[in-house]
């Protein structure tokens, strides 16, 4: 029945056009102002991504985490480097990033080459999170199996008890990755499934390429 459901489902799309002529030059720019209109339009989690990672016998793997900062240098989220993503990334450092922005009918995917960010940069990070979310950092193994629900909560409440009083302090384990661009692609929905699709593509010269693609 669900599957009736999906077939029937239509809708076109009515966004402004994005031409390849009018972009910005520098594609961090583009992507600043996009994520500006999202914040502007109230999107919900406008810093929402899917990460793409690809495992060291080459099976792939997509999840949703939150973008926490974006400058020249790359595009910085934060992990447990024991997470199945962390693995990912140390085994074969690269990865696919897609911000689908639904109410604006954008999308924006990146793919590029993956670094650790500094031990200062996860520490300055970390100190900004609310106590509770430092206490969950030292109590979940993440991506790895545990017995139920009530062990999680058993090593919440210990760590809670262990940093009474005191900062809790980012567990080694704990910290960032920044994915330095290597192509942009951004993606207008229009009418008729004429989408506007906008590729930019690093140069060994270190500029960018803009080329418009096929819907």
């Amino acid at each position: 029945m669900i599957q009736g459901h999906i077939q029937r489902l239509r809708r076109d799309y009515s966004g402004e056009p994005l031409d390849e002529s009018g972009v910005e030059r520098d594609p961090l720019l583009q992507f600043e102002k996009w994520m500006e209109d999202a914040f502007r339009a109230e999107v919900p989690d406008p810093h929402a991504m899917a990460l793409a990672t690809v495992s060291s016998d080459g099976s792939p793997s997509v999840r949703i985490v939150l973008l926490r900062g974006f400058d020249h240098s790359g595009f910085v989220f934060f992990t447990n480097y024991h997470s199945r993503k962390a693995k990912d990334l140390t085994n074969r450092p690269v990865a696919g990033m897609s911000f689908l922005w639904h109410e604006l009918d954008r999308q924006v995917r990146i793919e590029g080459v993956v670094e650790k960010v500094s031990s200062t940069e996860s520490d300055a990070y970390f100190a900004t999170r609310p106590r509770d979310s430092k206490i969950a950092a030292w109590a979940s193994n993440q991506s790895n199996e545990i017995r139920d629900r009530a062990e999680l909560d058993r090593l919440f409440s210990e760590f809670d008890k262990r940093f009474s009083g005191s900062d809790v302090p980012r567990p080694e384990n704990w910290g960032g990755f920044r994915i330095k661009p290597k192509s942009y692609e951004f993606w207008q929905g229009r009418p008729s499934r004429l989408h506007d699709r906008v590729l930019y593509t690093l140069g060994k010269d270190g500029n960018w390429d803009i080329r418009r693609l096929a819907p």
